[in-house]
């Protein structure tokens, strides 16, 4: 196991998580899967959060498990208990080199994104991520990024791509709130454009009805990403995805030191 980085028992890495929230988490460590075993546990994790929060259908041939073609072209990033050796969280990463050998990047399957074509060779995609309910508290969610960053170093990439998945299990109430909040990123924002193949009429949504941004889209704002298309439909997971482009030149700079973001990515032909 390639350990990453860590996080103490009473240490948060995270601003804004409480000293009880801090006591009563056991120490975290971050590390990239390296065998069949540790991909397993992944695949377990996310069917057991997608099943539980989204609703998410799976085959009857699952066994427990969420698993797709992707998963072999990728590197998956984990948040384990140090003590126990529990995985309570995951990321999986698709770098531009990998994505070419998939033949595509996940994204494709719910989005044209033929608009970042000019910068497909430095844009890499991170997806499937979830944390286990006991760990949204703030330091989980960092410390799988700490995992992206390293990736991101490693190869020198500018620009993160992803789906921000909003469960529709409250009839869309928690996907009303996150579009009122971020339908302005499609008007003020410079970046390009995608487009959902089987569009999301979140438009049509009560928007009165109460409800909170989940904690995975709040990082991916908090970071400096914008929404950069309408939402999709997933109806195999229940979803409404927001497709989200992060432009690590010009992500939230307290966010971007903590993370050890300050390199000079190579640019890709065309990006500016």
């Amino acid at each position: 196991m390639l350990e990453l980085a860590r996080s103490g028992l009473t240490q948060s890495t995270h601003p804004s998580t409480s000293v009880r929230a801090r006591e009563a988490t056991p120490a975290l460590v971050v590390s990239l899967a390296r065998d069949a075993g540790e991909l397993e546990a992944v695949q377990r994790l996310r069917y057991q959060v997608f099943t539980e929060d989204m609703g998410a259908v799976f085959p009857a041939h699952a066994q427990g498990l969420d698993q797709d073609a992707f998963d072999q072209w990728c590197e998956h990033v984990i948040v384990r208990e140090s003590t126990e050796g529990r995985i309570v969280g995951t990321y999986r990463i698709l770098t531009p080199e990998q994505a070419r050998r998939a033949g595509r990047y996940y994204t494709e399957s719910e989005f044209d994104i033929g608009a970042l074509d000019p910068i497909r060779s430095g844009l890499v995609e991170v997806g499937r991520s979830c944390v286990h309910p006991d760990y949204r508290q703030g330091a989980a969610i960092m410390l799988l990024w700490s995992g992206v960053a390293e990736v991101l170093r490693r190869g020198a990439y500018r620009y993160v791509l992803g789906c921000a998945s909003v469960s529709l299990r409250d009839d869309g109430a928690q996907a009303a709130e996150v579009w009122r909040q971020v339908a302005s990123h499609l008007q003020d924002s410079p970046c390009p454009r995608v487009r959902p193949i089987h569009r999301y009429p979140v438009e049509r949504l009560d928007r009165s009805l109460p409800a909170k941004v989940p904690p995975l889209i709040k990082g991916y704002l908090k970071l400096g990403a914008r929404v950069c298309g309408e939402p999709a439909w997933d109806p195999d997971f229940n979803t409404a995805d927001l497709p989200v482009l992060l432009d690590v030149c010009h992500m939230d700079a307290r966010y971007k030191r903590h993370l050890q973001l300050e390199y000079t990515p190579r640019l890709p032909p065309g990006a500016q």
